[in-house]
């Protein structure tokens, strides 16, 4: 008999309370009021929607400042405190959560975009095991279930009243942080060390790609417009003929940088831009204009995607491997960002991106060059391989025993 089986036989042997969260506590809003003026020169720390999606323990490190004024009457953020995202594109994503774990001595606010949840009784719960409760994919079905929404899905506060969660006695809460800290600081070493071979990635790559000062070397390299060697794809295709196995759009560009997962949106009716093996995807519509894939199959795609394609006469000579590298670089990004028009969501422009000029050094030698750096991105993305697939062993690994860990038994069975 491991530990948590002994503590759940000691204090809980026939099962555990389970309640609705909105009998143990309250719910309150973020920040409220507030102009982007307000944002400048601020004097007091808040908590942004991406600290609270991307982080199961708030991360309390924060540089980013509100102006709050003397007697304005805004909510702050205490220890213990669940912090919610109030929405997001699909219900999937909606309602995740981030726990105030640390006990801090200064004011700290909400952004407006989230939701706070505070218990009546804070001895009921420890924050550490509440990090873990509420992004266990059984509670997370629950809360996605209290989402509404077309294009954008909204939590209703009524229905997350609703969500029923367990409550194990402190002792038991206690030792199944314990385990699960285990495992994600076991994971934050890894990620840590993979960001490093990251980094030196990306040196090397900047390094193979550098052709400003080279002229020599045994060959020439030649320097172009993009107009001069691609296009973009004027190729239509019917919406109808898409499904999520060949509809690109943003977000898939999004989520992975390479096209390779399930749109969760698929359009009906309408034409889109056909796109075909070897074509560069290039997102269009910030934030996403660093988002890049060399395209491994044919498809369709919408109007926040660019499809540049080699022109046939160009084949020959310009290899879509290698351009891929070019356009994925940050020199691409800093001078696509330099001409993006809008305002909200600035665009690239189609135009200036035709102007980008583009290094072409010898066939053979961009073979040699995609060949090295083919290798270099599978040892830091291919999850099947190395490091990616240690860290994905364990975060699979860490999600089976939470969800393990987490399965109590209701008392009145």
């Amino acid at each position: 008999m491991n530990k948590i089986e002994e503590l759940i036989q000691q204090y809980c042997p026939n099962g555990v309370d389970f309640t609705e969260i909105g009998k143990i506590g309250d719910f309150y809003g973020g920040l409220t009021g507030k102009s982007k003026n307000d944002f400048q020169d601020g004097n007091a720390k808040f908590v942004t929607y991406m600290n609270v999606f991307s982080n199961i323990a708030v991360k309390t490190d924060i540089d980013i400042f509100v102006k709050i004024g003397e007697k304005e009457n805004q909510n702050r953020v205490e220890y213990g405190d669940v912090l919610f995202t109030g929405s997001s594109e699909t219900p999937d994503e909606c309602g995740m959560s981030s726990v105030l774990t640390e006990k801090i001595t200064e004011p700290l606010y909400l952004n407006s975009f989230c939701f706070g949840f505070r218990l009546h009784d804070k001895e009921l719960f420890l924050p550490n095991f509440l990090k873990y409760l509420f992004r266990d994919d059984s509670i997370r079905k629950q809360i996605g279930q209290t989402a509404s929404g077309v294009t954008r899905f909204n939590i209703s506060k009524k229905r997350f009243a609703k969500v029923i969660i367990p409550i194990p006695p402190i002792a038991v809460q206690q030792e199944i942080a314990y385990i699960l800290d285990s495992f994600t600081q076991l994971e934050a070493e890894l990620e840590a060390e993979l960001e490093a071979r990251r980094a030196q990635y990306e040196y090397y790559r900047a390094k193979l790609l550098n052709f400003s000062n080279l002229n020599g070397g045994g060959y020439e390299v030649r320097w172009v417009e993009l107009k001069n060697v691609t296009h973009y794809s004027n190729t239509r295709i019917a919406a109808v003929e898409l499904d999520k196995q060949t509809y690109i759009g943003v977000d898939n560009l999004l989520q992975n940088k390479q096209g390779k997962t399930f749109s969760s949106y698929v359009p009906s009716t309408g034409n889109m831009t056909r796109f075909e093996t070897g074509d560069i995807l290039i997102g269009n519509i910030r934030p996403y204009l660093k988002k890049i894939w060399c395209a491994t199959y044919s498809g369709g795609t919408n109007g926040d995607v660019l499809v540049v394609r080699i022109q046939k006469e160009n084949k020959n000579e310009l290899n879509s491997k290698f351009l891929y590298y070019l356009l994925s670089s940050d020199l691409f990004f800093e001078y696509n960002m330099q001409f993006a028009k809008g305002a909200k969501m600035p665009r690239g422009d189609k135009s200036s991106i035709m102007k980008y000029k583009i290094p072409i050094p010898p066939i053979a030698e961009q073979e040699r060059i995609t060949g090295i750096l083919d290798k270099f991105d599978s040892l830091v993305n291919d999850i099947s391989i190395g490091l990616p697939a240690e860290i994905d062993g364990r975060r699979k690994q860490y999600n089976y025993y939470r969800g393990k860990l987490l399965d109590f038994k209701p008392l009145n069975n």
